[in-house]
């Protein structure tokens, strides 16, 4: 195979290696430097070659190692090397491939220089600490002048050749921040406000030189900046374009370039201490680190560091990197807790998978688990989570979660912060549960975390803004009703018609409830279908619909009293209410109101493939129901007249009590096929 020498001194250089050894292409590197030659990762395809030549030297270099194309990668204001690698490559009769860097967007407030002497002079018109990002090769332009010598601080490669350079212009100890970049816009800030930095010098290095956090960090803090301007460079070719061209030369083809390896990763509660090592070593290679503000701000990337966790953020964003081939290999997204306990990197890995499947991001796509909250706190108060209720409260309102607590000896609660601690002890006293034992978890894993044992009072107390887990102990829980079947006198009731207990249960089964039903319980006076459906399931919805005022009264007081989150209540008259609603899969009509027509016309434009159980007991009603019928098509229907008889207890005798005979119509719509 044509072996292939790059003249490295950039990130791209780096990478373009990277790249060419993984797809098995034997290569040259060729660094001026140790330091640069420290800084290429060792690998069998790859071999580097460390010092400084002159043209003829490179001439010699390239025909004694027969080498098919030279591709320069070096610094764009290395314009020496560059002149030199392009005209010994012409003489040795191979091509030439330069990179084009790809630089960023002039800001405002930047002011630009052409040379390093006018920046000088200009910066002795300026007060305070200068930090200068230029390399050591230029140090004499500013360290010639006495009035800035004292003020300079300078970052430079930790390298010896750098190191020594700034001690020949009198620059040593405090002022030397020897350290290897990129740096994300906060190491940046964090820099000048610990120097003292009023005005930053860099060159226009471009987008995978770190030019943009440099502006970005010296914008917060208020930084001045001084720019020289990049060389004007003959035109190049972008990193795909020189892959392409490579693939041509060396007679074979390459995959995408620019494929990415994004690793979605669950970070624990968000210490560092807390990561698996795994997850640990995938932040310590990212080129590109996302996720949110409080899990990204403590690390570092290769490239840069985005606050983005959404789909609707990450997606466009990876394809606008992969647009402007800004060489990210490893792109990490961090999500708290464990990737797989209500996280939201379900949704951000099945939208990755598609835009993967679809050829709209070029990416290899996994997951790393973390250490979930629930079994850090569970570690913490020496507790075990296999047989706890653990309900997750993240946006959503606390009603239901007392029919949880009640029913459940150990609860682990995930919430949104301090305003559902109070909740939760503001609801546990109004169901009378006091006697309920709580520990609160606050900022778990950090340095300020705080576990502490509440009463429901003092929950309602808390202050303290940030994370919290709880868990709480209710000594008196009772085993949760599998089946419904609570007794009318349970309900309240008033003057509002009530579908009877026995009905109700009959009522109910004929629906053939399944999780995550969507019910319309119409005329649903004083709620008890209503609820008895909702405590079958927290997935149920049920929409509860009554036209009359007194009843609806009665329907809250009634939803209220059970606390079940799952009902809504709709005060309007169907088939009206039905308007904005979700599309039910279910529907019980307890009452029509004289609109049955209207009502099961707009059932069926709803979902043609409904259930539907009807309750009738006037013979009016039975007969119009069975002419309406007609008018549908149907399947599984089912008639059945029911009729209940209650003991009642009269001094020693016990006489029978009949209840109104009631019909039940239960059946499928099915869809015309005409």
């Amino acid at each position: 195979m044509k072996q292939v020498v790059i003249f490295a001194g950039t990130t791209e250089g780096r990478k373009l290696s990277e790249y060419l050894a993984e797809v098995g292409v034997q290569h040259t590197v060729c660094v001026a430097t140790e330091y640069g030659e420290l800084a290429m990762a060792a690998h069998p395809m790859v071999k580097v070659h460390q010092g400084r030549m002159n043209r003829q030297q490179i001439k010699d270099f390239l025909v004694k190692g027969s080498y098919a194309v030279a591709v320069d990668a070096t610094h764009p204001y290395a314009e020496i090397i560059t002149r030199n690698v392009k005209g010994a490559a012409e003489e040795a009769g191979i091509p030439y491939l330069r990179f084009q860097r790809e630089t960023a967007d002039k800001d405002n407030g930047v002011t630009f220089f052409e040379k390093h002497e006018d920046c000088a002079h200009a910066l002795e018109r300026t007060e305070g600490n200068i930090l200068l990002t230029i390399g050591s090769k230029e140090l004499s332009a500013y360290c010639a002048l006495d009035k800035l010598k004292d003020r300079l601080y300078v970052r430079i490669l930790p390298s010896a050749e750098s190191i020594l350079l700034c001690e020949e212009h009198g620059i040593c100890g405090k002022q030397v921040i020897a350290m290897q970049g990129p740096f994300t816009a906060k190491l940046n800030e964090a820099i000048m406000q610990q120097y003292g930095i009023s005005c930053l010098v860099t060159k226009e290095s471009g987008i995978s030189g770190g030019y943009p956090q440099k502006i970005e960090a010296a914008a917060r803090i208020g930084v001045k900046v001084f720019v020289i301007g990049a060389p004007r460079e003959e035109s190049g070719y972008s990193f795909s374009e020189i892959c392409r061209k490579l693939e041509k030369i060396c007679q074979r083809q390459f995959p995408p370039a620019n494929q990415m390896d994004i690793v979605l990763a669950g970070a624990g509660m968000g210490s560092p201490g807390c990561l698996t090592k795994e997850v640990q070593k995938a932040i310590q290679d990212a080129d590109i680190l996302l996720g949110a503000e409080r899990l990204v701000r403590q690390y570092h990337s290769k490239l840069e560091i985005r606050p983005f966790y959404l789909a609707e953020q990450i997606i466009p964003y990876l394809q606008e990197v992969q647009r402007r081939n800004l060489f990210a290999g490893k792109v990490v997204i961090l999500f708290s807790g464990d990737s797989g306990f209500y996280s939201g990197c379900r949704l951000v890995y099945a939208a990755l998978r598609e835009e993967i499947e679809n050829h709209r991001l070029y990416a290899s796509l996994r997951i790393l688990p973390g250490i979930s909250s629930v079994a850090y706190f569970a570690a913490q108060i020496g507790e075990s989570y296999q047989d706890a209720d653990i309900c997750s409260v993240h946006g959503k309102t606390l009603h239901s979660l007392i029919c949880r607590i009640r029913n459940n000896p150990r609860t682990f609660l995930l919430t949104s912060g301090v305003k559902d601690v109070n909740r939760l002890g503001e609801l546990l006293l109004t169901a009378d549960m006091a006697y309920c034992e709580v520990m609160a978890g606050y900022q778990l894993s950090y340095q300020e975390q705080i576990i502490q044992k509440l009463t429901p009072r003092e929950c309602c107390e808390v202050k303290a803004e940030g994370l919290y887990i709880c868990f709480v102990r209710n000594p008196r829980a009772k085993e949760r009703r599998l089946t419904h079947g609570r007794k009318d006198t349970e309900f309240v009731r008033e003057q509002v018609p009530m579908t009877k207990e026995e009905v109700r249960d009959v009522s109910i089964c004929k629906l053939q409830l399944h999780e995550r039903a969507i019910v319309y319980d119409i005329g649903s006076g004083s709620g008890s279908v209503a609820v008895e459906i909702a405590a079958l399931s927290e997935r149920i919805q049920v929409y509860a619909i009554e036209r009359k005022p007194e009843a609806f009264s009665v329907l809250e007081k009634n939803r209220k009293r059970f606390g079940f989150e799952n009902i809504s209540l709709v005060h309007a008259e169907a088939p009206e209410a039905f308007a904005g609603l979700p599309m039910a899969t279910h529907a019980f009509i307890g009452g029509s109101g004289g609109k049955l027509k209207e009502i099961l016309r707009e059932l069926y434009q709803c979902n043609p493939a409904m259930r539907v159980v009807v309750n009738a007991i006037s013979m009016e009603t039975i007969c119009e129901l069975k002419e309406l019928l007609l008018a549908y098509p149907i399947r599984e229907p089912e008639i059945v007249q029911l009729q209940a008889n209650r003991v009642r207890e009269i001094g020693q005798y016990h006489l029978l009590q009949a209840e109104n005979p009631i019909w039940i119509f239960a059946f499928h719509f099915e869809e015309r096929t005409e």
